[in-house]
């Protein structure tokens, strides 16, 4: 967990004309050089820092010494968790939950990081990236994210899967991706915190790709189209060509 300078080129992310641009996260045990810490005054959530990165001037770091309003440095080791909370009291005040069992079963599934090996949390938006990301974070359209997710899958044939709960959804872009090594997406509208804090407009995706993939990603980018079609009838037109190609080249293989 050092500060790898950055190596991957990962301007073909501006190909995709995000409204906000991608955020690279770095999990630290020592003191990121050469980077600001956030500002004390902040009172953010976990979930609120990718916004932050996305509208900020230079990269920053968050460290236990930090503001956090809701349960990121329980997931980042950083704290332990209220009794009460663990206990799942919270979920069923909310009406989220049937009862407290439910919300105490959520923690058996939301990863979190061993205690005491993350002690700072760098960010930074895509054109001021200087380190190799642990994760980027791309928040996208249903269709930006479909050419997002496709560069995944274009030379390895991997399928589409996502992994998210009601609560502590933050942890499914920030934790899950890293600890696993799979990319992931979720739908901030079906995640309560996102939800209350209004961070996302309606339809947005976020995509977490880990350092595994961040390779592979950016390299089919630069292959894949970004667009297929631009009409119903364009679709079907290609798609009767390339049959009737085939079924006469199948004649004579």
């Amino acid at each position: 967990m050092n500060m790898r300078p950055l190596q991957t080129d990962l301007s073909v992310f501006n190909k995709i004309d995000f409204e906000r641009p991608p955020v690279g996260v770095k999990y630290l045990f020592f003191r990121p050089p050469g980077i600001e810490q956030l500002s004390m005054d902040k009172n953010l959530a976990f979930c609120e820092m990718l916004k932050e990165a996305q509208l900020a001037k230079a990269p920053f770091y968050f460290s236990k010494e930090n503001n956090e309003t809701c349960v990121g440095k329980i997931l980042l080791g950083m704290t332990d968790m209220e009794p009460f909370a663990e206990a799942g009291q919270i979920g069923p005040r909310l009406g989220m939950v049937q009862e407290a069992r439910v919300n105490h079963n959520f923690y058996h599934h939301v990863p979190r990081f061993s205690k005491g090996i993350i002690n700072y949390v760098a960010f930074a938006p895509l054109d001021k990236i200087t380190f190799e990301p642990d994760v980027l974070i791309v928040t996208a359209t249903p269709k930006q994210a479909e050419i997002v997710m496709r560069a995944m899958t274009y030379s390895t044939g991997e399928p589409y899967t996502s992994k998210s709960t009601i609560f502590m959804g933050c942890s499914w872009i920030y934790v899950y991706p890293f600890e696993n090594g799979k990319v992931n997406y979720i739908i901030p509208e079906w995640i309560h915190g996102m939800t209350g804090r209004e961070l996302f407009k309606p339809n947005t995706m976020l995509i977490s790709i880990p350092y595994q993939w961040l390779q592979t990603v950016t390299q089919n980018l630069r292959e894949i189209k970004l667009q297929f079609h631009t009409s119903k009838k364009e679709y079907l037109e290609e798609f009767q060509e390339i049959l009737v190609d085939l079924a006469e080249k199948s004649k004579n293989p």
